[in-house]
């Protein structure tokens, strides 16, 4: 469909009118219905999250993932081998000029998404935009607003919440179980902290901000949607304490992350191969207060020898808790009261894959498509992406500057109302 349809993306969403916007169904049928080749995909940034490129033919039959884009030849090449024979470029600049997408992956490094993510908006190219969807708070409304002002359809990838073991803690919360949520902890064991974040361009801050954006994007997302409300104050404290001594430093040129990953790096200080400029913290807290009044907390710690996160969730009638956070896990309810017991008065199994999220980055490929051919709400929104980036974002500034308390500041409401249309939840 890339070419003269592509308006009909760029108004279909919202129409850029002063207001709420609200979505034209009837466009999005037209759009489905009209005899036309299949929608134009294409991944920009060929890099280790390009791979999710290939769910587009696995849950759609109407949209096909057909240009490649990398400012690297090497990357171009593994593009070829994910796609087979697609158009390539150079540049997202020189996909808009041959006009050869409806639709786009935006996988490159994060420090570069915003800007990506604005020219392809403003050519009426749909984007899904691998999160977080900026490295800073004022990055990510100029995305917002972009899209708002296009009507332009923007999705970010915020995934974990299409995984098994949030699907199970919210159906908890739903079903009453634990009554009202008064309060959230999570603890992020990232054991493979070494080899995903501080052996590539992730260990540089002035290219990823913090990891408390790159990894805790996905659970502070999480924290928002299980309390139904998003952070309006926020307090960091962190340090790097344990890769920043290390010496071995090398550029890794056409290398992604498959390339040195291994369990056998281990103890953390016995890594090598560091990226290097190595300026993130490996160690990161915040504390949180909801606008609906919730207390929420997060740690995430890099060099720990176990890869998995463990919520808690407390309510004014119990309180849940993950054990593992894949198949094979469980999600334990209290709602009695009693002295300490292992298990829960009712657990409730964990389902989905053993490892990783790989049914959710299928799932919320669905619902990106969905959103670009059908119209259809989402459950992931990009204010809640905003809320992730501001949290993320305030929390490492106040960690850098004595743990001084930090709050969000709100969003336009004319953005707020032109995404509240299309999706499902409202946080």
């Amino acid at each position: 469909m890339a070419g003269p349809d592509r308006g009909r993306i760029r108004s279909a969403q919202a129409r850029p009118a002063t207001g709420a916007r609200t979505i034209d169904h009837a466009v999005w049928g037209m759009m489905k219905s009209l005899s036309r080749p299949r929608l134009a995909v294409a991944v920009v940034g060929a890099g280790q999250r390009a791979g999710i490129g290939r769910h587009v033919a696995a849950v759609r039959d109407d949209a096909a993932v057909s240009a490649v884009v990398d400012s690297d030849p090497v990357g171009l090449d593994r593009g070829r081998t994910l796609f087979g024979d697609v158009q390539t470029f150079a540049s997202h600049r020189d996909l808009i000029a041959a006009r050869a997408a409806d639709a786009a992956i935006i996988t490159t490094p994060d420090d570069t998404h915003a800007d990506i993510a604005v020219d392809l908006l403003r050519a009426g190219v749909a984007c899904y935009l691998e999160k977080p969807l900026a490295t800073t708070l004022a990055d990510a409304d100029r995305v917002l607003a972009a899209a708002a002002e296009s009507g332009t359809p923007l999705y970010v990838g915020h995934n974990y919440r299409h995984a098994g073991v949030v699907r199970a803690m919210r159906g908890v919360i739903e079903r009453g179980e634990i009554g009202e949520v008064k309060a959230i902890w999570v603890r992020h064991f990232v054991g493979h902290g070494p080899d995903y974040y501080f052996k590539d361009w992730h260990a540089d801050r002035s290219r990823t901000g913090t990891l408390l954006l790159q990894k805790a994007s996905h659970d502070i997302d999480i924290v928002h949607y299980l309390a139904r409300g998003y952070t309006r104050r926020v307090v960091g404290m962190g340090d790097l304490m344990v890769y920043g001594e290390v010496a071995d430093r090398r550029e890794r040129p056409g290398q992604t992350m498959a390339d040195w990953f291994s369990l056998a790096n281990w103890p953390p200080a016995s890594n090598t191969g560091l990226n290097p400029v190595v300026d993130v913290e490996d160690v990161s807290m915040m504390l949180m207060t909801l606008d609906n009044g919730v207390q929420a907390s997060y740690q995430q710690c890099h060099f720990t020898p176990d890869y998995w996160r463990n919520y808690t969730v407390i309510g004014t009638q119990g309180r849940l808790e993950n054990i593992g956070d894949t198949a094979g896990g469980v999600v334990r309810v209290w709602n009695r009261r009693h002295d300490w017991q292992i298990h829960g008065d009712a657990e409730h199994p964990i389902e989905g894959v053993t490892s990783g999220h790989g049914d959710a980055d299928v799932a919320t490929m669905a619902e990106f498509l969905g959103l670009v051919i059908d119209g259809a709400p989402t459950v992931v929104s990009p204010v809640a992406a905003r809320a992730a980036v501001a949290a993320g974002a305030l929390a490492a500034q106040s960690l850098r500057d004595g743990s001084r308390p930090r709050d969000v500041p709100p969003l336009a409401r004319s953005v707020l109302d032109h995404f509240a249309a299309t999706t499902r939840s409202p946080v």
